[in-house]
């Protein structure tokens, strides 16, 4: 098997591994203030879409460099990827909730693997895109919004049912 499908195959692993722990992370470092900063502090929605963000983000860092000379575009390919998984947490999310009624902890996990395959789908076909070469600086400084935005709203979070923990 090439390495480059080792290396996504191995970053749907990392992030599907380390996303779930990390949903525990803030809990068990007796609620750490800078775990907080990439690890739920709540249930709610926007808070689970961590699991995705910041494993990922953590992945394309450590991988980039390494693929980079074979794909110049794969840093861009996986931060948009990144971008589409996550904000597919609360697309997926709402609407399965808003047909069923209720909330259903195994589509909730559902939800998360899915959003993690659709992210590496994603930057898998686009690894040598021109198009996300020739954009990625732009791409990484969305990356970069969405680590500020979880920054700030872990702390100060909007009043929008997204940041609203369903258990307070």
């Amino acid at each position: 098997m090439d390495r480059t499908k080792l290396y996504f195959i191995g970053g749907i692993l990392f992030t599907a591994i380390l996303g779930t722990l990390s949903h525990f992370f803030y809990d068990w470092t007796g609620q750490g203030a800078l775990i907080g900063l990439v690890s739920p502090v709540n249930e709610s929605t926007w808070e689970h879409m961590k699991l995705i963000f910041f494993p990922m983000l953590l992945w394309t860092l450590l991988v980039s460099p390494r693929l980079s000379g074979e794909y110049p575009a794969i840093s861009g390919a996986l931060l948009l990827g990144n971008v589409l998984g996550t904000l597919s947490i609360p697309v997926f999310f709402y609407t399965y909730t808003g047909i069923l009624g209720r909330d259903v902890f195994p589509l909730d996990i559902a939800v998360f693997l899915a959003a993690v395959l659709i992210a590496f789908c994603f930057a898998w076909k686009r690894k040598d895109s021109r198009g996300i070469l020739q954009y990625q600086t732009l791409i990484w400084i969305l990356a970069g919004i969405f680590v500020v935005l979880f920054f700030v709203f872990t702390f100060y979070p909007p009043e929008l049912g997204l940041f609203e923990d369903p258990l307070n």
